[in-house]
């Protein structure tokens, strides 16, 4: 994948590749501080920033890859396999994508985990009771934790 704005190309300023990528101006220029995003050609006398449809490709692979979760470090990984050679096997970028997946299946059952300890709290009160009574805030003041096993 081109990691510059060719010459030839229909120059784009940074609202425009906001608009084509669905990234802000200022997640564009953080992706540039960061590396993950070349830095664009400087025009005119104001000196603005310009983009080429490379620049969108790039930055929608970013924009796609951090949607689903993978960090910059992450991203950054990708792109060097992306840029490198097209012939290498993808058993690397395999690899990234499935240890990837088992960090998501690991916080979606943390995320039940919370989700059946609030259920229980929740289901502990009954409702029309003063603050004094509330059942949910004394289940969160209590020394244990909200499914009422002891805390660290």
């Amino acid at each position: 994948m081109p990691s510059t704005s060719a010459q030839t190309e229909p120059e784009l300023t940074i609202g425009m590749l906001a608009e084509r990528t669905g990234c802000t101006p200022e997640a564009i220029r953080y992706y540039e501080r960061e590396g993950v995003s070349p830095r664009p050609v400087r025009r005119g006398s104001g000196r603005y920033r310009t983009y080429g449809e490379a620049d969108v490709e790039r930055l929608s692979f970013v924009r796609r890859a951090r949607d689903l979760g993978f960090s910059l470090t992450e991203v950054r990984a990708l792109l060097a396999i992306s840029d490198g050679d097209p012939r290498r096997s993808c058993d690397d970028v395999d690899a990234m994508a499935r240890a990837h997946l088992a960090q998501v299946d690991e916080k979606l059952a943390q995320l039940r985990g919370l989700r059946d300890a609030l259920a229980g709290v929740i289901a502990r009160c009954s409702g029309g009771l003063s603050v004094s009574d509330c059942r949910i805030l004394g289940a969160l003041s209590t020394h244990s934790d909200v499914a009422g096993q002891p805390s660290d």
